[in-house]
């Protein structure tokens, strides 16, 4: 069984966190560190935007300052995520390992099953969508918000058909990033005061849309009659089974300096400044 690295890094600012994940993609990409899986929190709670979206047009920044929470634009793509009372994983992984295949869509189905497990070790009943037919598109196409877990994409997973996990990936410098939101609790009604709508109509519209779609896991735990889950249970949880969905030993280590003063200068230099968080 191969041995990768486990890292919980703890909880830390939005900057940071998307610091430390290009960080730890650098060192791997370059032979310095294993494969590496990385659980880690936020604070302050944090709004991320993907890649792709257009902060000002569609965030509410204002609104963020006035909350005192922060933000940030990740590097993956998907849309907006509210990162407070959840669990973040990572996966960093070079493309050429075996078994990870060359398909975006396919290298999903792989990092996701370990995740697959780790619901199922929480006694949650999750299965992963597969949009191979109109009839599942129809089941989760959403009405379009910027929020992430307003629908799911191919092979992200589900519990009685609302998305528990939003994950996001990018490929450089050979290496597969891929990381994600694992859901406490969700408000649904602060996530969406960030985010900006043309009227207050569609704002609720697709707000009601969104609770349908989304669920966090102690929402599906209270809706059983079970007992909710804390933030350790479930990073034991998902600890073991991303250990079992990938065939791999996760051996408890830590960021090295390399890619802590690698990771001090993008945060400071790259996602704490306007021009990578302001650039579409």
């Amino acid at each position: 069984m191969t041995a990768w690295r486990y890292i919980h890094t703890g909880s830390l600012s939005g900057p940071e966190n998307m610091a430390i994940d290009e960080a730890i993609l650098t060192a791997h990409s370059e032979g310095k560190v294993p494969p590496t899986v990385r659980f880690y929190g936020w604070e302050p709670a944090a709004l991320s935007i993907g890649y792709f979206q257009k902060a000002q047009k569609e965030i509410d920044l204002a609104r963020i300052a006035e909350k005192g929470l922060g933000f940030v634009r990740r590097p993956t793509g998907g849309r907006a995520v509210l990162h407070d009372q959840e669990l973040t994983y990572s996966i960093i992984v070079a493309e050429n390992y075996p078994g990870i295949p060359a398909s975006v869509t396919e290298a999903y189905r792989v990092l996701s099953e370990g995740l697959l497990r780790g619901f199922r070790k929480l006694g949650l009943a999750a299965e992963m969508v597969n949009l191979a037919t109109e009839e599942e598109k129809k089941k989760y196409e959403s009405m379009g918000s910027a929020a992430c877990f307003d629908s799911p994409s191919w092979y992200e997973l589900v519990v009685e058909g609302r998305k528990v996990a939003g994950s996001a990936q990018v490929r450089q410098k050979n290496v597969v990033l891929q990381h994600g939101s694992i859901l406490l609790e969700l408000d649904p009604d602060q996530l969406f005061d960030l985010l900006i709508f043309s009227n207050e109509r569609i704002a609720e519209r697709m707000k009601n849309s969104f609770i349908q779609k989304a669920v966090a896991i102690n929402d599906l735990c209270r809706g059983a009659g079970l007992k909710p889950v804390l933030l350790s249970d479930v990073v034991q949880a998902f600890r073991a089974g991303i250990a079992e969905g990938m065939s791999i030993e996760l051996l408890e280590g830590e960021l090295t300096p390399y890619e802590r003063e690698l990771a001090e200068v993008l945060a400071r230099d790259k996602y704490a400044s306007d021009e990578w968080n302001l650039k579409r």
